[in-house]
């Protein structure tokens, strides 16, 4: 039996599913325990290796989260909202760590994910890659230095298949907008622009969303002002960062106190 932690993947069919499944398997510091998928899924009852086209790895797929989370150090969980809340209470039963990635989460939701951390370790993220934090951290002090002359406009890229918008990041990147002005997002929030939407508000905070093959994530924070625009920038160009970051995530919270944390507490920034 390894001494590494055991790490369980929700949503195991899905691109960040087999991406993380393939990052633990290559790891030393830990090691793939289970992979969980909804009722009633194609890959329930196989080997998860062999169903992610490979050589078995010794996991058989199943849809009971709760004996799969019983023997798990850690959970990473890129799924869906509904699916997030549930595992949420699930993993705090278990006592293990609970890595979200999972974006699209309401404010009912997000409730729910804090009372589960008062009994266990959640570290969720809208991103987990370290440039994406760093670029988070710097849209901070950006916004803090410059007054609201300067118009915030997040324009996001992602693959033709993601079904939030705007994205958990570019959300992530407008709370850090607004903090650093010290205004609340919900009330400079500005999304939903078409035919004649009249002039932009000053102080707000805008965002655009772009759809289309297989873009796996770019982000621009836009700073405009009459004659001068700065443009804080993050490409993305392989899944693997997200998922290296999650498995950092999963590994940093073991042993740490029950709470809510976010990739900036693992990341030391």
């Amino acid at each position: 039996m390894s001494q590494t932690p055991g790490i369980v993947v929700t949503g195991a069919s899905g691109r960040m599913g087999q991406m993380l499944i393939r990052t633990i398997s290559e790891s030393g510091a830990c090691h793939l325990v289970g992979a969980v998928e909804r009722k009633g899924h194609a890959w329930v009852g196989r080997d998860v290796g062999e169903a992610m086209g490979g050589a078995p790895l010794g996991v058989i797929v199943t849809d009971d989260a709760i004996e799969a989370f019983a023997k798990a150090q850690a959970v990473i969980d890129f799924s869906a909202p509904a699916a997030t809340v549930e595992f949420a209470g699930l993993a705090a039963q278990a006592r293990a760590v609970h890595v979200i990635g999972t974006t699209g989460l309401s404010g009912t939701d997000l409730a729910a994910i804090n009372a589960a951390a008062r009994h266990a370790v959640i570290i969720r993220a809208g991103n987990m890659s370290l440039g994406v934090n760093l670029l988070t951290q710097l849209t901070k002090k950006v916004a803090a230095a410059l007054d609201a002359d300067f118009d915030i406009e997040i324009v996001e890229a992602h693959h033709n298949k993601k079904v939030d918008a705007p994205s958990g990041t570019a959300l992530m990147l407008g709370e850090a907008a607004a903090e650093g002005r010290g205004v609340a997002l919900d009330e400079v929030s500005d999304r939903g622009r078409d035919g004649i939407a009249g002039a932009r508000k000053r102080g707000d905070i805008g965002f655009s969303a772009i759809r289309g093959g297989d873009i796996v994530g770019e982000h621009d924070v836009i700073f405009a002002a009459a004659g001068e625009r700065i443009v804080l920038r993050h490409v993305a160009t392989d899944r693997a960062v997200f998922a290296r970051g999650a498995l950092k995530a999963a590994l940093w919270g073991q042993n740490k106190a029950p709470g809510a944390y976010d990739m900036v507490d693992v990341l030391g920034l």
